[in-house]
């Protein structure tokens, strides 16, 4: 899984972005938030840059959050990740790490079809008397239409394990969407049910850049609250 946002995750605005590249736009780990099935090759590394920003000023709840995300292909299909989130707003000042793993238990490339299951923990590293660290598993079914710039649906639920905050639920339904648009861009959206962390619903555009690079922008919108909202822009590689 890509990752979990400080307190929110991308429907609104859609950056338009230019590139050029001699390989197709790939799936990747995650559509915006929610994961996919995809998993990374054994051995391969995978590095990506985000930055988050909800654009006002920090007394009328904005903030900019920004760190690394890192997968590695363990075996034939199973990866581990590791995000690490700094973010600061109107509160003190937080880090957050996010180890992750997924399994990738069935896949059949002839009718595109797979499943894969996996989670994720988060775990603050300041404030920790007023945080709560607590894991989320999740279980995604994929399939993909064979055709021409045929889409990928993703559909799944997950749960969280571990202390919750008064209101918050435990778990819901999750889905997403791949929508090649053209070799080297496609338009991506997800969205997880329910109020947490999670419950936000996202899109924007991937773009595929040289050396195996991409490219992706979008804006989430959160499931409850005015103005819980924030802008996203990640850069990755693969190597």
């Amino acid at each position: 899984m890509r990752r979990d946002r400080p307190d929110i995750t991308v429907l609104g605005l859609l950056l338009v972005l230019l590139a050029a590249s001699q390989q197709s736009i790939n799936a990747q780990s995650s559509v915006i938030n929610v994961p996919t099935t995809d998993v990374l090759p054994p051995q391969k590394v995978y590095v990506e840059v985000d930055y988050f920003t909800h654009p006002t000023p920090y007394r009328n709840g904005g903030f900019h959050s920004f760190g690394p995300s890192i997968i590695y292909g363990v075996r034939k299909n199973v990866e581990v990740g590791l995000n690490i989130y700094y973010t600061v707003s109107s509160e003190p000042a937080e880090l957050e790490l996010q180890p992750n793993a997924k399994w990738r238990f069935y896949s059949d490339e002839g009718s595109g079809f797979a499943a894969a299951a996996g989670g994720i923990v988060l775990i603050s590293l300041k404030n920790r008397a007023a945080t709560n660290t607590t894991a989320a598993l999740y279980l995604t079914l994929s399939q993909k239409i064979k055709m021409k710039y045929g889409p990928n649906i993703t559909a799944g639920t997950y749960g969280f394990v571990g202390r919750m905050e008064e209101g918050e639920t435990r778990g819901g339904l999750l889905l997403g969407l791949e929508q090649p648009l053209h070799r080297k861009v496609m338009f991506v959206a997800d969205w997880f049910s329910g109020n947490n962390a999670f419950g936000y619903g996202s899109a924007g555009l991937g773009i595929t850049l040289p050396k195996d690079s991409y490219l992706y922008a979008g804006y989430s919108f959160g499931n409850r609250g005015r103005g819980n909202n924030y802008l996203g822009i990640f850069f990755g590689r693969t190597f």
